[in-house]
């Protein structure tokens, strides 16, 4: 469960930017589209945002933001000593911004504990890193770290609640890389649920892609689905049915050819491995009323593509209550289907472990109170320095019965294109 994400100095959030799940008092749609925390001060959590803002705006970059923060997470404990973060980009528009360091923190839930973990980092190395921990009420300051220029080094404390091998941790941790990862590497138990939040239960698609849950590529995943169980072609199927695009029927079958796997590294470098295989083939049936016949999927519209690429990290993530952020979630898809998705989401019926929807749009029409309740909407707008800024409609206290679309394409929230006329 994602409460809180905070970024300041990447790309274009020169600023600190913060993006917060935790629903206000309003009861609008309070049973579909909240979930109840189990936090006396954040009663209820959103189940899904919308961010809103013109091109090259910084709705990217904020969804990216949350892919750099993960990716250090889970590989800058195999940097080699003294490799860059490729990766961290500062705010260049001010030259004071480009020596500073870039700022990540997320708070979030898991199994009844409230984590509060953040750092801030160089191109060289990590300048601070922090974790508080929420078993009850009150934090738990697990530890901090902290770079000091006179003797540098870093200066570590640890709180009473986090126990075992710190010293041999701290000294393990290399300037580029953090404490937590090197901890988890040298077979930490007490910061793992921390880790696997990034690792597993963390999922982020960037420039209207596919997600790649657990190491698998979104097709290899719903043909995984697929094939497991007839139960789950089933509901495949009837996704892609809901959709009304003409399929009553899949089937796989076998053909030979090459696989291949694709990882990153902190740096951004890519590795790649190919392998002969007997590769899965999904063949898709169209009815109408005068017959049918089979389709594969590169016959098959982008929109239907996508749609089938999608349902196998969709269900997966709806299964283990994963938090999804997607950029240009609207890509490719007509606006009703983006519609389904987000009230896939929403329905506790089908999203009954709490997963997480945040995504970026230029799809106005899901601006309606019927859908999305006000406190879900963020926009996202630069200032005269380029200077991106997130902020919740919230902040403009419209009316409950307010036409949100009229009003936000008309600029009343900011958020939208300034065009100059041209004769």
């Amino acid at each position: 469960m994602l409460i809180e994400f905070r970024v300041q100095n990447f790309r274009s959030l020169r600023d600190e930017n913060i993006l917060s799940m935790v629903a206000n008092n309003d009861k609008t749609l309070k049973e579909t589209n909240v979930i109840t925390s189990g936090i006396p001060s954040l009663p209820g959590i959103l189940r899904t945002a919308g961010i809103y803002g013109a091109n090259a705006s910084g709705k990217s970059n904020f969804v990216r933001a949350m892919v750099v923060m993960r990716t250090i997470v889970l590989q800058s404990a195999v940097l080699a000593p003294g490799q860059p973060f490729n990766v961290v980009q500062p705010f260049m528009l001010d030259p004071e911004q480009r020596s500073r360091p870039t700022e990540f923190e997320v708070t979030f839930k898991v199994n009844d504990v409230r984590y509060q973990f953040g750092f801030a980092v160089t191109a060289t190395r990590i300048t601070r890193e922090w974790l508080i921990a929420y078993k009850t009420q009150r934090p738990q300051n697990w530890y901090t770290r902290e770079y000091n220029e006179i003797s540098g080094e870093d200066d570590y404390k640890f709180g009473p609640h986090f126990q075992g091998q710190r010293q041999i941790w701290q000294a393990s941790t290399r300037p580029n890389a953090l404490f937590l990862s090197i901890a988890i590497q040298l077979n930490n138990e007490q910061l793992k649920p921390v880790f696997e939040w990034f690792a597993t239960g963390l999922t982020v698609v960037e420039n209207g892609g596919f997600p790649i849950y657990q190491g698998l590529s979104p097709l290899d995943l719903t043909l995984a689905q697929v094939q497991k169980s007839e139960s789950t072609r089933e509901a495949v199927t009837e996704f892609l049915s809901d959709a009304d695009i003409g399929i009553s029927k899949i089937e796989i079958t076998k053909e030979k050819g090459y696989q291949q796997a694709i990882s990153f590294d902190a740096s951004g470098n890519i590795a790649a491995t190919r392998q002969e295989a007997e590769i899965p083939v999904p063949i898709f049936w169209h009815s109408a009323s005068k017959g049918e016949a089979q389709f594969r999927l590169g016959d098959e519209s982008e929109g239907t593509q996508r749609l089938f690429m999608l349902a196998g990290p969709l269900f997966e993530m709806l299964r283990t209550g994963c938090v999804l952020f997607v950029d240009e979630l609207d890509r490719s898809l007509h606006a009703h289907l983006v519609h389904q998705l987000v009230r896939i989401f929403q329905n506790p019926a089908s999203n009954p472990n709490g997963a997480q929807l945040i995504f970026t749009t230029h799809d106005t029409s899901l601006l309606h109170a019927d859908l999305l309740r006000r406190d879900q909407f963020w926009f996202v707008e630069k200032d005269a320095d380029q200077a991106s800024a997130i902020f919740p409609l919230t902040e403009f206290s419209p009316r409950k019965n307010e036409a949100l679309e009229r009003a936000y394409l008309s600029g009343r929230y900011g958020a939208v294109p300034i065009l100059k006329n041209h004769r």
